[in-house]
């Protein structure tokens, strides 16, 4: 029987089976981890990129212990949103983070709604759009 330990000290290669099966049930959305005494792994397209990563946001949610959504401003993933999320132990201290691309930052839904009577103008000309005439239970 194979056992895995993640610990505070756990080292890269601790991290790939749960960071590529991560990895594999998002897409393949690129996946990081660290704990707070050894740099993590960085996975994209299916292999390890990087065994000595750490990231600005992993770093940060090792400090704070809090999940962040945030697009970075500096590092690997600069200008592309992602979460990142603390692994905590029993007596709730971080030990380590494990982050991926977050392609729900891409799409701010609330700014879209905000926007939407402009952009259905803009698409169809005319609001209501499609007009009472061209719906499909007009059509029935």
């Amino acid at each position: 029987m194979n056992r895995y330990i993640l610990s505070d000290q756990a080292e890269a290669t601790d991290w790939i089976p749960i960071c590529m099966a991560i990895h594999e049930m998002v897409g393949k959305l690129p996946v990081t981890a660290r704990s707070v005494g050894k740099p993590g792994i960085r996975i994209e397209e299916g292999i390890v990129v990087d065994a000595d990563y750490s990231g600005p946001i992993l770093e940060e949610v090792l400090t704070s212990g809090k999940l962040q959504k945030v697009t970075p401003t500096t590092g690997q993933y600069k200008g592309v949103p992602v979460i990142v999320a603390p692994l905590k132990d029993e007596e709730g201290n971080t030990f380590a983070a494990v982050g991926l691309v977050d392609i729900t930052g891409i799409f701010d839904l609330a700014t879209l709604m905000e926007h939407q009577s402009t952009i259905i103008k803009q698409v169809c000309g005319k609001d209501p759009c499609p007009l009472p005439t061209e719906q499909i239970r007009a059509k029935r």
